[in-house]
């Protein structure tokens, strides 16, 4: 093997220390364990070989992502890549090979980061090539931020029919903030509205880039996809790692599985990691014994070993128990090293309560939910009780489509039904006289349950989060725009022309005006052609209402919430009629109050089924009647004071939602 080696090695001129090559084979060879040589096909006479992760130093290693606005063609330019390098057969269907999941093939969009890694021939040298595909939509951004700190390059994918949208500009510049290469690519040219002219001087005008430089194919096709390859080896640089010194891997991802545990993807910054290894994690301050390593092509795939800026999976029998470990650093438990920076925690724009719908099931989904978080690091997880519901998790996510796909993933993968509650987002607040009160540590508390909201009569601020949101549109519809951005309290901030007729603007707006429903109605006033991005922006003073309703006396605290006090008494009177509607019918009348601040603002009433009680009678005095009804109204007002009303599962979210 090691003669082998040598031979590949003198013949590709790498920069690689073969001493150091002959201690590896060594140490593999005292293990009883194989150099972790598998089967690929060769791009050039599609026949099988011999392929060897060792062969491939750091040089000949690229490790890039594609990011793009949701649509534009990821998964298929992935799908594409995968048959041109010999991972998956040309012969099929290939569609979404990469989205895994049973959600991302319903909804047809990428919610999870996908690794594989690909081998492609350019010049006589045969290249290892480890590719992230993304997430494309706003609320999945923290899986790309996660990708790109595996990564040296990306290619950026821009749709030349739709032209340059706003989560192209958000993950750009993720992108130029991590320092990586971009290599623009404009895809769906072989569409009738494609305008690669026009759409190329988008880009020009958001990244000094030449129109030369701007590679264009259909992916769909497969036309242009072999330059794409060929450019990521010549423009994007080879991972700066040594594999001399002491193994140091970042833990970019991870994801339980039912059969081995928790897996956590890697990227090797330095040295070499084995199977039968003993490493730790940095953070968690435990250790492992490594029971099995290798790379996705898509799938597992054990070599048993990985080098110096590679990217593969670890198997470690590392129990849930130990914690978050996506941001975490590995190294050999004999050998410690310094820990990388790891990620910027996310933030959670939207928090729901999230039960089970019988308390019998309370611990089946308290695991359920404890293996989805290692799937999906960005969900943030606390206790949380109703007296209604019982005991169950308050849960953060970057949005309602992320809340959503929880949700569906929590019933597809673990045969969970749950009752999610109404979202929130986290207001502060400030106290008067805090540091007389034990009950709170400091002047400002964060309220993430609108239930919990102090005292009215005691708080002296309230402070709302912020965003800083990117809308594309083009400009004959600035109107419509600017009239829906008063509506919802924006301001804008920055007004910047993509070419002649498409606008970008930078609107800064409280996050509950466009946390519900605005995408659907920016889309409607522009016909579909806008698109819409936003950040984190902190928090600013403002004026609050506390919204709440009861029926039938109840108070029904998953209703509750808090909203800008000129809209208060206008969202309590629609939601209270849209609870009117979805409340179901009982055999006796329903009251649904609204309050602001504690202050009666309406009611509405749900009408009771009505059963003719007189219907037997056939003549006689009319106080036979009167008895009748009497003692129906009797048996009524019965019902009605021990009564409990089932409102559906789905209701807090539906009533929300609804234009």
């Amino acid at each position: 093997m090691f003669k082998h080696c040598q031979k590949l090695l003198k013949t590709s001129n790498a920069l690689f220390n073969l001493n150091f090559l002959q201690v590896q084979s060594q140490r593999l060879h005292s293990k009883g364990v194989t150099v972790g040589i598998w089967r690929s096909y060769s791009t050039k006479s599609r026949k099988s070989e011999n392929i060897s992760l060792i062969d491939f130093p750091p040089e000949r290693i690229r490790n890039f992502c594609i990011i793009a606005h949701i649509d534009h063609g990821k998964s298929t330019l992935a799908d594409r890549m995968l048959e041109i390098t010999g991972v998956i057969p040309e012969n099929q269907k290939n569609e979404q090979v990469l989205d895994k999941l049973q959600v991302e093939r319903e909804r047809g969009i990428t919610v999870k980061a996908q690794s594989a890694s690909l081998f492609y021939d350019v010049e006589g040298l045969t290249y290892l090539l480890n590719l992230v595909d993304t997430p494309g939509h706003v609320d999945f951004s923290y899986e790309v931020s996660r990708s790109l700190s595996a990564c040296q390059g990306v290619i950026l994918l821009v749709d030349a029919n739709q032209g340059v949208q706003a989560q192209t500009v958000a993950n750009m510049y993720l992108a130029i903030e991590a320092g990586l290469e971009l290599i623009p690519v404009l895809n769906k040219i072989d569409l009738k509205g494609a305008n690669p002219e026009v759409v190329s001087k988008q880009i020009q005008n958001l990244y000094p880039v030449t129109d030369e430089e701007i590679l264009k194919i259909s992916a769909k096709l497969g036309i242009g996809v072999a330059e794409v390859l060929e450019a990521v080896i010549k423009r994007i640089p080879p991972p700066p790692a040594d594999q001399k010194k002491p193994f140091k891997a970042l833990v970019y991802d991870s994801w339980f599985d039912k059969f081995k545990g928790i897996i956590c993807n890697v990227a090797v910054k330095d040295g070499v990691v084995m199977k039968g290894d003993k490493v730790t994690f940095h953070h968690a301050q435990k250790s492992f014994d490594i029971q099995e390593v290798g790379i996705l092509h898509p799938e597992q795939t054990p070599t048993n070993i990985l080098l110096a800026g590679q990217a593969g999976y670890v198997i470690a029998n590392v129990k849930s128990s130990t914690g978050t470990l996506v941001g975490d650093t590995m190294y050999h438990k004999s050998t410690p090293v310094d820990p990388l920076p790891g990620f910027r925690p996310a933030k959670p724009m939207v928090f729901a309560g999230i039960y089970p719908i019988d308390q019998s099931q309370y611990i089946k989904l308290r695991e359920s939910i404890t293996k989805l978080t290692f799937n999906d690091s960005s969900v943030s997880v606390a206790q949380d009780s109703s007296a209604a519901l019982g005991v169950g998790w308050r849960l953060g996510f970057l949005g309602l489509l992320h809340m959503d796909v929880f949700k569906m993933r929590l019933e597809q993968e673990f045969d969970a039904s749950v009752i999610i509650t109404a979202p929130n987002i986290p207001y502060k607040v400030r106290i008067i006289g805090a540091k007389n009160i034990k009950k709170y540590k400091g002047e400002e508390v964060v309220v993430l349950n609108p239930c919990k909201l102090p005292d009215q009569t005691i708080i002296s601020q309230y402070f709302e989060p912020m965003v800083r949101a990117t809308i594309v549109y083009p400009d004959v519809y600035i109107g419509e725009v600017q009239a829906l951005i008063s509506d919802r309290r924006g301001r804008t901030e920055d007004q910047t022309y993509l070419d002649n007729s498409r606008v970008m603007l930078k609107v800064i707006f409280p996050l509950n005006e466009i946390l519900i429903n605005f995408f659907d109605e920016l889309k409607s006033v522009t016909k579909g052609y806008a698109s819409f991005d936003y950040e984190d922006y902190g928090y600013e003073e403002t004026n609050l209402s506390k919204v709440s309703f009861n029926i039938n006396n109840v108070d029904v605290e998953e209703m509750t919430l808090l909203c800008h006090s000129s809209n208060a008494q206008k969202m309590c009177r629609k939601i209270c009629a849209r609870l009117q509607e979805a409340v179901p019918r009982q055999q006796y009348k329903v009251q649904i109050k609204g309050q602001v601040n504690n202050k009666h603002i309406c009611t509405e009433v749900v009408n009771p089924y009505r059963k003719d009680v007189t219907a037997k009678l056939y003549g006689g005095d009319v106080t036979r009647r009167n008895k009748l009804l009497a003692k129906q109204a009797e048996g009524k007002k019965k019902l009605r004071s021990l009564g409990n009303i089932q409102v559906p599962k789905d209701v807090f979210i539906k009533v929300l939602t609804q234009k």
